[in-house]
C-alpha cells in the first residue's frame, strides 16, 4: 500500500496484477469512460493491497451492437466493494 509507505510483498514480487481472472475473484463490470485504464490501476495500487485483474469484455447492446466494458476482479470482497463505491470519482 503506497499511502502508508509499507512495502507490500505482492508488489515486491510483482504478483498483484494477474493476467487472468480466477473464478473466486469478485468482479466489477462497467463501461470505460476514460481513454485508458491507467487511472484505474493507479487508484488500485495506491488505495488497495490485494491481488486484482483488469480485462475487457464485449457486451451485446441494442440491435446486436457490442460495447466494450472493463472487468476488474478482486480477490478480497471488501476491496471490490470499496472500488465500486469509489468508481464514479475514479473514472468521472
Amino acid at each position: 500500500m503506497r499511502r502508508n509507505d509499507d512495502p507490500n510483498p505482492l508488489d515486491v514480487h510483482n504478483l498483484r496484477r494477474l493476467s487472468h481472472c480466477p473464478p473466486h475473484f469478485e468482479k466489477v463490470i462497467f463501461k470505460l469512460t476514460t481513454k485508458n485504464d491507467k487511472d484505474i490501476t493507479d487508484w488500485i495500487y495506491e488505495n488497495l493491497s490485494g491481488r486484482f485483474f483488469i480485462g475487457y469484455e464485449d457486451v451485446e447492446g441494442q440491435e446486436n451492437n457490442y460495447q466494450r466494458h472493463v472487468v476488474v476482479g478482486f480477490e478480497l470482497n471488501t476491496e471490490a466493494s470499496y472500488f465500486s463505491l469509489s468508481l464514479s470519482s475514479i473514472i468521472g
